[in-house]
């Protein structure tokens, strides 16, 4: 188990990244350095064509790094997505926390953002019962057990997080 992870999990269209973003502005403003990881069921691209870095991944690199005064990018070739965990312990030593958006079915601590007018059922208390949801950041009031936050209150969603995975890491 990561001790200075959380995941935030959602259905499609919930909000998860817009609720994501006012957190890690929020705990940036407390003095923390956050990483984040967001899943990709999809195909994504970085490496754009035209681009120098497209070119070098399109001759075989296997490995791709371009850096710059003020970022750095990898395009890394793999068969398979590595675990979370592996992808947390070789690129975020550097951060206070890790926020991942999506990998529902990870072993990480979870906080599902649930929005009543997106759907009426949770991914991790409906069908299956995920042992690792830690909080439901919701627009309505439910009845869980595990703490249900307000999806309009960022501020007490990074609290929680605050509380619940730094400070206990």
């Amino acid at each position: 188990m990561i001790a200075n992870a959380v995941s935030f999990v959602a259905k499609s269209g919930t909000g998860k990244t817009t609720l994501l973003e006012k957190v890690i502005a929020e705990l940036k403003r407390r003095g923390y350095r956050i990483g984040v990881v967001k899943h990709d069921a999809h195909r994504f691209d970085i490496d754009h064509p035209g681009k120098d870095s497209h070119r070098l991944t399109a001759a075989g690199a296997d490995t791709m790094l371009i850096s710059s005064p003020e970022k750095l990018a990898v395009v890394k070739q793999h068969a398979a997505a590595p675990p979370i965990e592996e992808l947390i312990a070789t690129y975020f030593s550097d951060v206070d926390l890790i926020l991942t958006e999506g990998f529902k079915k990870s072993g990480l601590p979870k906080i599902e953002v649930h929005r009543r007018e997106r759907s009426a059922t949770l991914i991790c208390r409906g069908e299956e019962n995920d042992p690792s949801l830690i909080a439901v950041a919701s627009d309505e009031p439910l009845e869980l057990d595990v703490p249900v936050l307000d999806l309009n209150n960022p501020g007490q969603v990074a609290d929680f997080v605050e509380e619940r995975i730094i400070r206990k890491s």
